[in-house]
């Protein structure tokens, strides 16, 4: 046996090396593998768990912002919407009770929260139902209202109505203008509103259900319209520019609201009704059709109703034909062609979107599609009833019961106080941050490495001219001066884009000191090596010693001052735009998205217009100052000796 081992160890040194087998038959002999210190750099990084999550994180968070966008067709950065104001986080915009859904006699919705009514005469409130501001819970609905069979449902931007079977009014929610309540004359702010009856107001008086033909809630505003003409209108006069108009009208047939205007459909029946001259009197047969004057257009023909949009109003003719008047919305797309013979049986509006239901059974959506409105569900049959909310649509059958519903299921982060989904806004300013950031310290390393190696190379007066040059760029207060910077372009007559690459130079510009001091350092002790001494005997250029023989040997401590400087300058630039002078809203930064929010009441009652940006920034800017301590750690092992 031992002759036998004694020739398999021959045999494996033979022709696999006696230091491998030896190393192999006592382990305890082997010695460290030698790599090179890049390789060296990379391993020592990674056996450093912090900084491999961190590095992970911040993969992340590029692929997000610089990469996100790229799936999101429908991304507005700078889309604001006013009914939209204020939502906390979720996705509640949609969230039909389920009792609801399978009994439901009608559906409203003007703003955040929607209102729903149950062919029992229960109500039934969801959305984004609490404004903080107010300290108003919508979905607190009035024991009044819960103790009496309900006939008809309207929901306002911060109210709601109900009128029971027997014509008895009650509303809930703000009434600070006169949503549903009495103002005397003497009271001051009785001026700017129109009060509803008194008699409604306290209940002693009711109205004729049986007559009601119409309930309807505006910004701020409500209107009942009765079958025999006769319009009830009360709220704020200050919502609608001509409601002074609709006051007292005894002959309209229809009535609805714009994002500025009344408009209804007098018992003429000639034309949409407004009371100014020269709004909306002009018809046309589709978006993107020239418009005509209005008897020319209506030849005979009678309007039936109207549905209008915060900028159109689209109205139906006697002989099932539809026109629309006003701007164009969300696209100028026409609206979906009709068969031969069809026609709408149904016609309802939300904030920017119509939906329609022919007489053969089809579901036809247009208009603005920033929220989804009109991405309808392919199988939609049994539907015989459509309903709008301010960007959603549901479709209910014979049974009253829920066929499906689209739109606005609610927001990730929330909105901000202009009504911009703060994730959408995170998404792209913090693509411009990182952008600036990125910019700003390409620009300062370019400069702080020109200097640092030519001071430390050449020496002499050279150095001594540039070191004070670079101790007067870094006497100058940085945050002062760039403000000042900033507040000159803020009146000069530039672009958007200009002041953003004014932004990352000036950034560039006043950040290079410390990198160019940095490598100055490392070149004074590097120009002393052999291979420098070597280089000049052989003739090498001054130029080509400095450029291409000392600086590759130091770039591994201008690579972790770079990720440090890129998280201070993208600090910088959100310390800027915090302050107001950076890149303005409505494009999207980290620092102006902060910005928006510096004041007590926003902090305090609305927490996710900032808490999540903040998360995003300095998750980021934490991240990259851990990879940068690491790079450091790893390439120059003395300086965590102590650690």
């Amino acid at each position: 046996m031992k002759e036998t081992k004694k020739r398999s160890g021959w045999l494996r040194r033979l022709f696999r090396g006696g230091s491998k087998t030896l190393v192999e038959d006592n382990p305890s002999l082997a010695v460290e593998e030698i790599v090179s210190p890049m390789k060296q750099i990379v391993r020592g990084f990674f056996e450093r768990k912090l900084a491999v999550i961190a590095l992970v994180v911040l993969i992340c968070m590029f692929i997000l912002v610089f990469i996100g966008p790229l799936f999101m067709p429908r991304y507005y950065d700078s889309y604001t919407e006013t009914t939209q104001q204020n939502i906390s986080p979720g996705f509640k915009m949609m969230s039909l009770p389920s009792e609801l859904s399978k009994d439901i006699r009608m559906i409203d919705g003007y703003g955040k929260f929607s209102i729903g009514l149950s062919n029992a005469g229960k109500v039934y409130v969801w959305g984004d139902t609490y404004d903080p501001l107010t300290k108003i819970e919508m979905a607190d609905i009035p024991e009044a209202v819960q103790n009496h069979k309900i006939a008809y449902v309207a929901a306002g931007i911060d109210h709601a109505i109900a009128i029971d079977e027997e014509g008895h009014v009650y509303g809930w929610g703000a009434t600070k203008r006169g949503q549903y309540t009495y103002y005397t004359p003497d009271q001051e702010i009785a001026d700017d509103v129109v009060s509803i009856p008194e008699g409604l107001a306290n209940g002693t008086e009711t109205v004729d259900v049986a007559n009601i033909k119409k309930v309807a809630c505006g910004y701020q505003i409500t209107a009942i319209l009765m079958n025999d003409g006769t319009l009830y209108i009360w709220g704020n006069a200050k919502s609608y520019s001509n409601m002074d108009k609709f006051v007292g009208k005894t002959d309209l047939i229809d009535i609805d609201f714009t994002l500025n205007n009344i408009v209804g459909v007098t018992t003429a029946q000639n034309g949409v009704y407004t009371g100014k001259r020269g709004l909306f009197d002009k018809l046309k047969s589709t978006l993107t059709g020239k418009a005509v004057a209005s008897r020319e257009f209506l030849n005979g023909r009678k309007v039936v109703r109207i549905a209008a949009t915060s900028k159109n109003v689209c109205g139906e003719l006697d002989d099932g034909s539809i026109f629309f008047v006003g701007d164009a919305i969300g696209s100028n797309d026409p609206v979906p062609a009709l068969h031969a013979g069809e026609k709408f049986i149904e016609l309802e509006a939300g904030t920017y979107h119509y939906v329609g239901l022919t007489s053969e059974g089809r579901v036809l959506c247009w208009g603005g599609n920033t929220l989804s409105q009109t991405d309808v569900p392919s199988d939609l049959s049994g539907t015989t009833k459509l309903y709008c909310g301010a960007f959603q649509t549901y479709a209910v059958n014979d049974q009253n019961e829920l066929v499906d519903k689209w739109g606005n299921k609610g927001y990730l982060f929330g909105t901000d106080k202009y009504g911009a989904d703060i994730f959408q806004r995170i998404i792209k300013g913090g693509k411009m941050t990182m952008t600036i950031g990125a910019i700003a310290v390409i620009i300062s390393s370019i400069i702080g490495v020109i200097v640092g190696v030519v001071s430390g190379y050449f020496g002499g007066k050279v150095d001594m001219i540039l070191m004070r040059i670079t101790e007067i760029f870094a006497a100058i207060p940085f945050l002062p001066f760039a403000l000042i910077l900033s507040a000159l372009m803020s009146q000069m007559n530039i672009s958007e884009n200009s002041k953003i690459f004014l932004l990352m130079v000036i950034l560039g510009v006043l950040t290079w000191t410390g990198l160019a001091r940095i490598v100055r350092a490392q070149v004074l002790a590097a120009r002393e090596n052999e291979y420098v001494t070597a280089a000049k005997a052989m003739g090498v250029r001054e130029r080509n010693i400095a450029f291409k023989h000392i600086l590759p040997n130091i770039v591994s401590i201008i690579l972790v001052s770079l990720t440090l400087d890129f998280a201070t300058c993208m600090l910088t630039e959100s310390s800027l735009s915090y302050l107001g002078f950076g890149v303005t809203y409505p494009r999207p930064t980290w620092g102006n998205m902060l910005n928006g929010v510096n004041n007590a009441t926003i902090i305090k009652n609305f927490w996710w217009q900032w808490v999540f940006t903040s998360i995003f920034l300095a998750v980021t800017c934490i991240c990259i100052n851990i990879i940068g301590d690491t790079l450091r750690d790893v390439i120059d092992p003395k300086s965590d000796r102590d650690k």
